[in-house]
């Protein structure tokens, strides 16, 4: 969505919940309000969202977090602005933004390998532990949102758990989300719930109802083990692909078995095989499916080894999600070579 110049990406809805500043949601209020409790609140945490825009002057955005201080991160195009992560916050911090001299003089060649136009500020903001709800105070400066030439043509949406949504790796650039779509060359929509991701029907009809994706992976879902029986799992997951699947018939969808945990490493866990019946239970669901743009993608192989988690045996790390993006983008790739967004 745009407001004020600017391309609020992965934001379905800027909201004013109580006069003081806007609230980044990643989907609208009314999508919100109908998701489980945790997360209602899960979708305010901004993981995938950015504020872009093209100044031409420096230009100055406010911000404010709640919930924890958020850290903000600034890129102009592909490039990381050298030292000037930006701690945000309950009171409203101004960041400072003026395009760097250097950036204005690239070689064609050099341009020519980027996703994003280096005019283009992206101010990166926090999902996960990194940071809270974000609130939007207004921007000071000439600015206008991004063309299409100088940002991605290829979009991926993600659903998922917290690993989509990003627990464990120090910046945002390193979730498995980010890290595929950059070998995709795509934008990311970052779907991810942490503890939350229960296959609800609003969240499935949001998904299916969007026109701002190519492809999309349902991470589905480690946070029903334990959690639902068997059974609603399959009945949940089930309705999530068709739902998600069948309004997009031609948009390749890619549900993503459990991701290998502590449950599947420890040889003294309660539910040492639980989360291979979930797996099964998913693969039933593809396999019984009538859409022909569903493909099964396994999590073992997208996380192949324990190696680079992080010590719960749970989250990936920055070296682990660096290499389920290269697999996970390995196994998308041929789907997307297949539709009309990758000519």
């Amino acid at each position: 969505m745009e407001r004020d110049g600017i391309q609020f990406h992965n934001v379905e809805e800027l909201r004013d919940v109580d006069g003081d500043g806007l609230r980044l949601q990643r989907v609208p209020e009314d999508v919100r309000t109908r998701l489980n409790d945790g997360a209602q609140s899960r979708m305010c945490h901004p993981a995938g969202v950015e504020l872009r825009f093209v100044p031409d002057e420096p230009v100055s955005v406010t911000l404010s977090s709640r919930v924890r201080d958020s850290v903000v991160r600034p890129f102009w195009g592909d490039f990381q602005a050298t030292g000037r992560e930006v701690i945000v916050g309950e009171e409203p911090r101004t960041i400072e933004l003026e395009r760097p001299e250097q950036l204005t003089d690239l070689r064609p060649s050099v341009r020519d390998g980027l996703r994003y136009d280096p005019r283009l500020c992206r101010l990166v903001l926090p999902g996960e532990h990194r940071g809270g709800h974000v609130r939007f105070h207004g921007v000071e400066g000439t600015v206008r949102p991004p063309h299409a030439s100088e940002v991605p043509s290829v979009r991926y949406l993600a659903y998922g758990t917290s690993i989509t949504e990003g627990e464990a790796p120090v910046s945002e650039t390193l979730t498995y989300v980010n890290q595929t779509a950059r070998r995709l060359g795509a934008d990311a929509i970052n779907l991810g719930s942490c503890g939350t991701a229960y296959c609800d029907e609003a969240m499935a009809e949001h998904v299916a109802g969007r026109d701002d994706w190519d492809i999309a992976t349902l991470s589905l879902s480690v946070n029903m083990v334990g959690t639902f029986p068997l059974k609603v799992f399959r009945d949940r997951a089930s309705a999530m692909v068709d739902t998600v699947a069948g309004a997009n018939p031609d948009r390749p969808v890619a549900p993503i078995t459990i991701f290998p945990n502590a449950r599947d490493y420890r040889t003294d866990h309660e539910e040492g095989d639980e989360c291979e019946r979930f797996r099964d239970a998913l693969r039933a669901v593809v396999a019984d499916c009538d859409h022909d743009n569903v493909h099964l993608v396994e999590g073992p192989d997208v996380l192949p080894t324990a190696a680079g988690l992080t010590t719960d045996l749970v989250h990936p790390g920055d070296d682990a999600m660096i290499r389920m993006g290269e697999n996970l983008a390995r196994e998308l790739t041929p789907l997307l070579a297949g539709t009309d967004s990758s000519a």
